[in-house]
């Protein structure tokens, strides 16, 4: 049964991370980027070594990779790029864009993958020569799976699979693995994956996702989540602090994104993860950028205290600590009642015991998670 369901915000990166294109704020991709992300590769078959035949007896090397009923571990991974981004130059706008991309799991005891989601966002901001940002910055966001059909891939795919039914398709191919047999998915120079069933289904370059994959199982923790529970994820960016360049300032396209993934069973949330990333380019009034592009963005999760918010927090917690603290309080909650948590004059949490842990406003949390758990 798929447990995958898509959600936020626009688009990925091409190098090892799916790539893709926007809405109206966003600069669309061109066709020929589109058949550079989705060429079909040559395929040869590798073996399923899945065992279909029942047998009495076990020994001590034999371990069961059905999902098993029971509790399952539920983790998620988030990573960004700015490695897109470019100078205004020869007459052509400058471009500010964040490639993020996404991959919740849950695992079961015996360390297999219950449940797999995969989602990307990818937003393009412009700007010109004298550093003037040319973009709608009120446009909507979606996130390739939100776009679905709209995405365009289908008119440069070699198997007509758009976008989202291709992330759907590695989705689901990983349940029932280990990470050891994920990782062992086999694929081409370009990360395309060459085994013939899954080939079939995907065209586009996994090994970002795979590596996103692990770090999502390497993540996952007992939350209260159970085999069988429906995993989604939801993402909700914020374009509020892009600036244009001045004479006394730095202009920037900054990206605020807040991420989720939770398990529901009837409706009613068994696990919740928060998470958060913020990619920023900065240029000057020459439309030059004065970034450095290279490297990774962090999650605020990853960075942990890295993130630095103790210090100016009033309960002395940091961002990670205060995002798991609400996670946790909307388990057995339903998207309404999670949009109905009571909030203050100044946009933290109303109840005592909540805001002793989160004391940060809630209204993006709260957004965030009601959207994954409907």
């Amino acid at each position: 049964m798929k447990k995958f369901f898509a959600l936020t915000l626009a688009c990925a990166m091409l190098t090892g991370i799916l790539s893709g294109c926007g809405s109206t704020a966003v600069v669309h991709v061109s066709d020929a980027e589109l058949l550079a992300e989705d060429t079909e590769n040559t395929t040869t078959e590798v073996t399923d070594n899945t065992d279909t035949e029942t047998t009495t007896e076990t020994n001590d090397s034999e371990v069961d990779t059905g999902s098993a009923a029971g509790a399952v571990k539920t983790g998620l991974a988030v990573t960004g790029s700015i490695s897109k981004s470019k100078s205004a130059a020869d007459g052509e706008d400058g471009l500010g864009q964040a490639d993020i991309s996404v991959v919740a799991v849950t695992v079961n005891e015996a360390g297999v993958i219950d449940a797999c989601a995969i989602d990307a966002i990818q937003i393009k901001v412009n700007f010109d020569a004298t550093g003037t940002v040319t973009s709608d910055l009120t446009a909507p966001v979606q996130s390739k799976n939100e776009l679905g059909a709209d995405y365009g891939m289908v008119k440069a795919s070699g198997i007509g699979k758009e976008w989202n039914e291709q992330a759907q398709a590695l989705a689901d191919y990983v349940e029932g693995k280990t990470l050891d047999e994920v990782k062992g998915i086999a694929v081409d120079e370009s990360t395309k994956p060459t085994d013939a069933d899954l080939a079939s289904s995907v065209t586009i370059s996994i090994g970002g996702y795979i590596s996103l994959i692990e770090q999502a199982y390497n993540n996952a923790v007992d939350l209260g989540a159970q085999a069988g529970d429906v995993l989604t994820i939801a993402q909700e960016p914020s374009l509020g602090d892009t600036t244009s360049a001045t004479a006394d300032a730095l202009g920037a396209v900054a990206v605020s994104t807040t991420i989720s993934a939770v398990t529901t069973n009837g409706g009613v949330i068994t696990s919740c993860v928060i998470d958060g990333i913020q990619p920023k380019v900065e240029f000057d009034q020459t439309g030059t950028v004065t970034t450095d592009l290279s490297g990774s963005v962090a999650s605020k999760n990853t960075l942990g205290t890295d993130y630095g918010m103790s210090k100016a927090s009033a309960i002395g917690k940091e961002w990670n600590e205060q995002a798991a603290a609400f996670a946790a309080y909307t388990v057995g909650k339903t998207a309404d009642e999670v949009t109905g948590i009571a909030v203050s004059e100044t946009g933290g949490a109303a109840d005592a015991d909540l805001a002793a842990s989160c004391s940060i406003s809630i209204g993006g949390f709260q957004s965030v998670v009601a959207k994954a758990a409907q």
